[in-house]
């Protein structure tokens, strides 16, 4: 992968507040692709810090369901059942409507517009370079067998990004690609406008990322089975808990165990708040003497009391779906009103602007 540009890159702690912040009402775009319920895997990589992004910034979060059919045309039933899944697992962790603007992608026509002008401002050479699109490429097997929709998704993304003129974009490292691809379609077309209508962004890499999944793969996934979900019920975390990898080479208690890779002290490291405590449980288990059995008991308990209150809330809200609904309207309804100004600046730009 290409290093990226750093200027371009804004490194996170969870929880903490950008400086870009104290400038103005900075513009923060997010979201997810409705294909199942969430995990822990976007709690601790995404979820959590909306929460507080909310009251430092003007905060989008997108259900990307159109995005999300460039690899799911097979399965359609699945992104529109999941639209609601994901909402409530968002409600349940805090993201408040009345503070954050949830959307649909697919509702807003003007995304597709856009998307369809900034496909003239890159080339398909320079669509199959980006990091990003080839190791997905590589992940789905789509070989030469590319869905065009999938292979234009930067393009897409850029469409996403400038409609909101989002300075700042919550991403994994391994998006950064994306990111800067968004930045090169953003600097064309203000060249070709020759003023500064649409705006360049940052990615915001949060100090923790990827979470692997409970048997040690690099990637916590829905498809690989190995996620536990925020609306995981309590025999859920139980049975889950008891699979998690650790140390291979711990046979026995009184043997020195390795952190590295040992999926339970990631997992502890990421959502312990008694951190002290865990430092110590860290010691004693690399000089031996501490079993498997202990530590994810700990890890249980961990699990157990911070995903009880957000099970609680997913299931009273799930109660009343037509709320849901009118929140993602409403929420979506404002979206639009900013995205199809958007475009009007984009379209008056390109000479579109006829009536």
């Amino acid at each position: 992968m290409n290093q990226p540009d750093q200027s371009q890159v804004i490194s996170s702690a969870p929880g903490a507040t950008n400086t870009a912040a104290a400038k103005g009402p900075t513009v923060i775009l997010t979201g997810d692709r409705p294909t199942g319920p969430l995990h822990l895997g976007h709690y601790v990589g995404s979820l959590r810090n909306r929460v507080t992004y909310q009251d430092d910034y003007k905060q989008f979060i997108m259900l990307a369901d159109s995005q999300a059919l460039t690899d799911n045309m097979e399965d359609v039933n699945k992104v529109h059942r999941n639209v609601v899944e994901v909402a409530l697992d968002y409600l349940a962790v805090g993201i408040d409507p009345a503070k954050s603007t949830i959307l649909i992608q697919s509702q807003i026509p003007e995304l597709a517009e856009l998307t369809f002008y900034y496909l003239n401002l890159v080339t398909v050479a320079r669509l199959e370079r980006n990091p990003t699109v080839k190791a997905e490429i590589v992940l789905r097997g789509f070989e030469r067998d590319i869905p065009a929709g999938f292979l234009t998704y930067p393009a897409s993304q850029a469409a996403d990004i400038s409609a909101f003129k989002a300075s700042i974009v919550p991403v994994g490292e391994d998006q950064i690609p994306m990111i800067e691809q968004t930045n090169e379609i953003v600097r064309r077309f203000n060249r070709l406008a020759n003023r500064e209508i649409l705006v360049e962004c940052k990615a915001l890499v949060p100090e923790i990322g990827r979470l692997p999944g409970t048997d040690g793969k690099a990637k916590m996934s829905k498809s690989l089975g190995n996620t536990i979900n925020l609306g995981a019920t309590a025999a859920d975390i139980t049975a889950a808990v008891k699979k998690v990898y650790t140390d291979p080479l711990h046979l026995r208690v009184e043997d020195p165990g390795h952190l590295e890779g040992n999926v339970a002290f990631i997992y502890l490291d990421a959502f312990d708040p008694e951190k002290d405590k865990l430092e110590e449980m860290k010691a004693h288990y690399v000089r031996g003497g501490l079993g498997d059995s202990i530590v994810k008991k700990r890890l249980e308990v961990v699990l157990q009391e911070m995903l009880a209150p957000i099970r609680a809330r997913r299931e009273e809200l799930a109660q009343d779906k037509g709320y849901i609904m009118q929140m993602l309207k409403e929420g979506t309804f404002r979206a639009r009103e900013v995205a199809a100004r958007t475009a009007d600046e984009v379209k008056a730009a390109l000479g579109l602007s006829y009536f």
